[in-house]
């Protein structure tokens, strides 16, 4: 390619016949599609992705730290839900650089890639410029909607060398759901590139009439920028170096501080506020330093998930899908980390408080009462052409948020902050009995109320999760076996709420209930012949015959009464669950059974987590172990240890890693926690505030693990560092330090 010759940036394309996951977090095999699926053209895992977050803003790109557009494509820098950069990528005299290596800080801080130029070739004499002689080091991060790059270049040649540097870039102003696959009959208008001498406007005006910008900054100004491309020519002497910045902003604002100087002020902003993340309020360090890995990479995609909304930290779901607020996502990894950091189980509270649904409004599938499922920013969730603006068609988010209301209150004494959100519980416990049981039968229903809605609104949303014995799909309205095992809960948690706030007979009352649904629970959802839950009851009552994940959650919930403990967990351990890598969503002896399906045969680590905490709730702690060591060996064949959203649930077999799902999120912020959650319950691991006392209750050790040590666990305004140790069968408790009155009890 000639020096000043631009290249031709593919431009995407979106599709209008979506096969994978429905609207929220669902796929679907089932013969007829979700409406707003998530198109598997391209597999995430395959194209090596490395993601950067903060705030609203996230960004994907590939090892060598491009994004590349074309069908199937979600690489780019997003910002509230809308692509803002859809091509970026760099080239040495019209050639792509030949990768070296890539990374992500441990504290997910920045993306560095270290490049070398191929061998370059002129069009009279041949060869060039040798490969490996000059070396390329990106550096990237995010800040405040602004994707900050250095590019340092060194020539490591004997001599001078000139060659040409091309930036390369393009904005669709793609919609999130676009990019996931759904075809749109108009767009809004694309604007003509603002061109400076040192900086490109990109714009776009959707038809919201709300205007979308990308301006690229660059330092120094390049010797000719286009709208498509900054070409710098650049000659190199021996061993000189010579760095370019170049800084994306999504927000549509002017900016005087240069980019070199706006790098470095970010750098150190962003480094600061990772220094004062929230998850560092405890910390884990093992025997097995694979394991630390993990623990360290778990806690850093879970600050980076983290974003601080007005009412406090919410973990968003996870990159590059679900990059936002869902609710029964966000009260999940509240409960995981609730024992290492109750503040971002206060700020869950709090956000999902008042952003509850106050009125009916059946496109959105509210509710008064109803907890938010998810929220969106981007141009069709504006104009409706998605639902989910602020969208509540999720059963269970509003069981558990009353669930994790008073798993916050027990873990923290902070009765000020529950009182302030009792308005917000009542109305979720209104919610329940109003709305919830749609027949009167005691049992908690879900159906939407129009046909943009979701299917499916348990966790399993997928069109063809929930189905009978014979793969017939189950016809709502449905009862799935996990929300009324929250519904239990949720009941239990307001009794001792209530008693808390000084109201005996209330609580008395809810103790009632709570009572009343285990009795109805054992009676139509045990099977003696399944040896577990049923899955389901359908609309006409009849039971969906089906061995699958969601009965261990009846554990987790605590609906189960104890006799029943040992079956379901020798179900769920047995082979057709077990798979060696967890267990699976659905058995392998079932109908639908897909090793390949999203929710029917996958493993889910954050599944996986709960069902160990209910397995642990009924003395099955070495149970629980199994499945944190079979969790453990699956990150071992991940890249940066980096549990992903969900594994295909093939057997796992001797020297093989498991099978990847093609588009699962990676980070997703339920499996990051996974890992800390199941530390927990194996330890057997709670807290009394009343006597300020960390409890371990027969503690179990997985097998590749010698050691655990907990510092800065904290009750009762102190803290306390714990050692747990192997000795022969049995685990030793050693209180290593100790700050404020705080007793360490044992219970074996």
């Amino acid at each position: 390619m000639k020096f000043g010759q631009e290249i031709d940036i593919p431009q995407p394309q979106h599709t209008d016949t979506p096969v994978a996951p429905s609207g929220l977090e669902g796929s679907s095999s089932a013969e007829q599609h979700e409406p707003f699926a998530i198109s598997a053209q391209a597999s995430l895992q395959d194209l090596g992705s490395l993601t950067l977050k903060h705030g609203d803003s996230f960004c994907v790109f590939d090892k060598s730290g491009d994004a590349i557009s074309g069908p199937g494509s979600a690489q780019g820098l997003y910002y509230r839900d809308t692509r803002h950069l859809s091509h970026f990528s760099v080239v040495i005299d019209g050639a792509r650089p030949l990768l070296l290596s890539s990374t992500l800080r441990d504290d997910n801080a920045t993306l560095t890639c270290d490049l070398t130029n191929p061998d370059l070739f002129d069009a009279a004499n041949g060869l060039r410029i040798e490969h490996d002689l000059i070396h390329l080091r990106r550096t990237r991060f995010l800040w405040n909607a602004r994707c900050f790059e250095r590019l340092s270049l060194q020539n490591f040649g004997d001599r001078p060398r000139l060659i040409e540097l091309g930036i390369i870039y393009a904005a669709d102003f793609a919609d999130l759901f676009e990019v996931r696959g759904s075809h749109r009959e108009r767009r809004g208008e694309t604007h003509s590139p603002e061109i400076g001498k040192s900086e490109t406007i990109l714009s776009y005006t959707g038809l919201d009439e709300l205007r979308r910008s990308t301006t690229l900054r660059f330092d120094p100004a390049p010797a000719k920028l286009s709208a498509n491309q900054a070409t710098y020519v650049l000659n190199l002497k021996p061993r000189q170096g010579r760095s370019l910045f170049v800084e994306i902003d999504c927000r549509d604002e002017e900016c005087t501080v240069q980019p070199y100087r706006a790098f470095f002020t970010a750098l150190r902003d962003a480094r600061r506020a990772l220094r004062a993340a929230p998850l560092r309020a405890a910390s884990v360090e093992t025997s097995n330093e694979i394991f630390n890995e993990t623990v360290r990479r778990s806690i850093a995609d879970l600050n980076m998930l983290i974003t601080d909304l007005p009412e406090g930290p919410y973990p968003y779901a996870g990159i590059p899908w679900f990059s936002t607020v869902f609710g029964r996502d966000g009260i999940i990894t509240a409960l995981e980390t609730l024992w290492l950091d109750p503040a971002i189980a206060r700020g869950v509270l709090a956000h999902l408080a008042v952003t509850q649904a106050t009125a009916i409004d059946a496109s959105a599938d509210a509710e008064p009462g109803k907890i938010l499922h998810e929220a969106r920013y981007g141009e069709m969730a504006e104009l409706g052409e998605v639902p989910f603006r602020r969208y509540y068609g999720s059963v269970d988010a509003t069981p558990l948020f009353v669930m994790l209301a008073g798993a916050y209150l027990e873990r923290t004494n902070d009765l000020e902050t529950v009182r302030r959100l009792w308005p917000h519980i009542e109305a979720a416990l209104e919610w329940i009995d109003r709305y919830g049981d749609r027949d009167g039968d005691g049992f908690v229903e879900y159906g939407r109320r129009t046909g943009e809605g979701l299917v499916n609104q348990g966790w399993k949303d997928s069109r063809d999760a929930i189905f009978h014995a014979d793969g017939s799909l189950a016809q709502g309205p449905i009862a799935v076996v996990e929300v009324q095992g929250y519904v239990y809960a949720a009941w239990q948690a307001a009794a001792e709420i209530l008693r808390r706030l000084d109201d005996p007979v209330r609580a008395m009352m809810f103790g009632k209930k709570a009572e009343g649904m285990r009795l109805r629970f054992d009676e139509r959802y045990f099977d003696e012949a399944l040896g577990s839950y049923v899955l389901a009851l359908d609309g006409e009552k009849r039971p969906c015959r089906v061995r699958a994940s969601n009965a261990g959650h009846a554990l987790f919930a605590g609906v189960a009464r104890p006799e029943r403990a040992a079956a379901v967990v020798r179900t769920l351990m047995g082979d057709s669950s077990f798979c060696g890598w967890g267990i699976r969503t659905v058995a392998s002896t079932e109908a639908r059974y897909n090793p390949m399906s999203y929710h029917n045969g996958s493993v889910w680590p954050h599944d996986n987590a709960l069902i160990a905490a209910g397995f642990a709730r009924f003395g099955f702690r070495r149970e629980a172990a199994r499945i944190l060591e079979s969790v453990f060996w699956a990150s071992n064949y991940v890249a940066l240890r980096r549990l992903p959203e969900l594994f295909c649930g093939f057997p796992r077999q001797q020297t093989r890693g498991p099978t990847f799902y093609p588009v699962a999120c990676t980070p997703q912020a339920w499996a990051a926690a996974a890992p800390l959650y199941l530390v927990q319950s194996c330890l057997g691991l709670t807290f009394d505030t009343g006597a300020g006392q960390i409890i371990f209750r027969e503690p179990v050790l997985p097998r590749f693990l010698d050691e655990i040590v907990l510092r800065g666990l904290s009750v009762s305004g102190g803290s306390a560092d714990v050692a747990l140790r192997r000795s022969n069968r049995h685990v030793v408790v050693d209180v290593l330090d100790r700050r404020g009155s705080v007793g360490v009890l044992t219970i074996n």
